[in-house]
C-alpha cells in the first residue's frame, strides 16, 4: 500500500529540471518582448496626444452645439472648463463644463495645446508641438495637428 501512495506523490509535482526549463523559456521571452515594448515611449506619447486632441475636438463640438459658435482664440480651451467672461459670451454654457476632469489637459510632454479659432484649416486649429515644444520638427519633435489626424 505504501508503494502505491509513494508513486502518486512522485507524479504529483514538478521536477527541478522542468521548473528550470520553464524559467529559462520565460526569461528568453521576456528578453525578446520587453525591449520592443519599452523602446516605444515616444510613439505612445504621440498616440496619446492624438487621442487628447480628438477628445478636445469632441468637447469643442459640444460647446458649439450649446452656444452656436466655438470659443475664440482669446477665450481658448479654458472656456471648456470655465464660462468665458469676455468676448463672445456663450448663451447656454453647460454647468460643469465640457471636459470630464474639469481641467484642460496638457499634452504628453507637459506643454499646453495651441488653439486657434477661426483656424486656417477649418473652424479651429488644435496643435501639440511635440517633444521639443517648438513649431515644426521631425520624428518625436513633429507637431501633431487636428487636421492631420485621420
Amino acid at each position: 500500500m505504501k508503494t502505491e501512495k509513494q508513486n502518486k506523490n512522485r507524479e504529483a509535482g514538478f521536477t527541478l529540471i522542468e521548473l528550470m526549463v520553464v524559467i529559462i523559456i520565460l526569461g528568453v521571452l521576456a528578453g525578446l518582448i520587453i525591449p520592443r515594448v519599452m523602446g516605444r515611449p515616444d510613439e505612445a506619447r504621440q498616440t496619446k496626444a492624438k487621442m487628447q486632441i480628438e477628445s478636445l475636438e469632441s468637447a469643442l463640438k459640444l460647446y458649439k452645439l450649446d452656444n452656436g459658435s466655438y470659443p475664440t482664440t482669446e477665450q481658448g480651451l479654458k472656456s471648456l472648463v470655465e464660462a468665458p467672461t469676455a468676448g463672445n459670451l456663450p448663451r447656454n454654457w453647460r454647468a460643469g463644463g465640457y471636459l470630464e476632469k474639469g481641467k484642460v489637459p496638457k499634452d504628453p510632454w507637459s506643454n499646453e495645446f495651441i488653439y486657434v479659432s477661426p483656424g486656417s484649416h477649418g473652424d479651429f486649429d488644435l496643435t501639440s508641438l511635440g517633444a521639443d515644444g517648438e513649431a515644426g520638427g521631425e520624428g518625436v519633435n513633429k507637431d501633431i495637428n487636428n487636421w492631420e489626424i485621420e
